[in-house]
């Protein structure tokens, strides 16, 4: 119960703090842009494409076959676009989980009513909540313009519409899970995102030579998080909940590496 108190009073700080607002109004302003000046004009040019025949051609060579089979262009263009948006705003929005109450000292006040997992699980809850109501906002939006341009797939789109939202929150737990873990070691938000920045490209100048140094292991493809969203481009239905187990495993994994630390780091 504590642990669900922690996770509201998380939801609570980004909607009652400046810091916060201001994370939700830039976020506002960027889905907006992305929307106006990256969805539509997309969705618009593909839809004259699959008119004119020329998606037959184009879509193979990007790897993008699986477009032709969502209801609606606007949904298409919008699960490319939430499976590299999304990670990247979840890396911004959940950076200061624990990371500024260490450095005003809270973190210590914080203890004495609530074990320190229960505070790390907490705040990855609440901000796994943030970012689920993100995805519904986003989508929403989307649906909203499907509805008004094309109303004949929209029953097509909502049917499709848990599919994206349970597949969405997945891609994005291992990334929060990531700035939970890395909050725990830094005292600002911009410090665990510096840090966020290292361990991704270590393991990734790590994973590059161990390719190099003992050729393709298949292992090593599916280390980093959002490792499966190539996989994700190319389907369009359920059975895109055949990659779920990549980020179940890299959440747990990342969370069990935060939790330790959390549990022994001095506050």
């Amino acid at each position: 119960m504590r642990t669900l108190a922690i996770a509201q009073d998380e939801i609570l700080r980004l909607l009652s703090t400046r810091r916060g607002l201001f994370s939700l109004l830039g976020f506002a302003l960027i889905w907006a842009g992305v929307l106006s000046y990256g969805i539509l004009p997309a969705a618009a040019f593909f839809m004259g494409a699959n008119e004119s025949g020329l998606s037959e051609i184009l879509l193979p060579r990007l790897g993008l076959t699986a477009w032709q089979q969502w209801p609606a262009p606007e949904l298409a263009v919008y699960w490319v676009v939430s499976l590299y948006l999304l990670p990247f705003m979840a890396l911004l929005t959940s950076a200061d989980q624990t990371a500024s109450d260490r450095s005003r000292g809270t973190l210590r006040f914080l203890v004495l009513r609530c074990a320190r997992l229960e505070i790390f699980l907490g705040r990855f809850l609440g901000q796994c909540v943030i970012m689920a109501l993100l995805i519904l906002v986003t989508l929403g939006t989307v649906l909203m313009v499907i509805a008004g341009n094309s109303g004949d797939s929209m029953a097509a789109s909502l049917a499709r519409a848990p599919m994206i939202i349970i597949n969405l929150i997945l891609l994005v737990l291992p990334y929060i899970a990531l700035m939970a873990w890395v909050s725990v070691m830094a005292r600002s938000a911009r410090q665990a995102t510096l840090y966020a920045m290292v361990i991704w490209l270590s393991v990734s100048l790590l994973i590059s030579y161990l390719q190099a140094r003992f050729g393709p292991l298949a292992l090593l493809d599916w280390i980093l998080p959002g490792s499966q969203v190539g996989q994700l481009l190319r389907l369009s239905d359920w059975q895109t909940l055949d990659y779920a187990l990549i980020p179940i495993l890299h959440t747990l994994v990342l969370l069990l590496i935060g939790g330790t630390l959390m549990w022994r780091r001095d506050l």
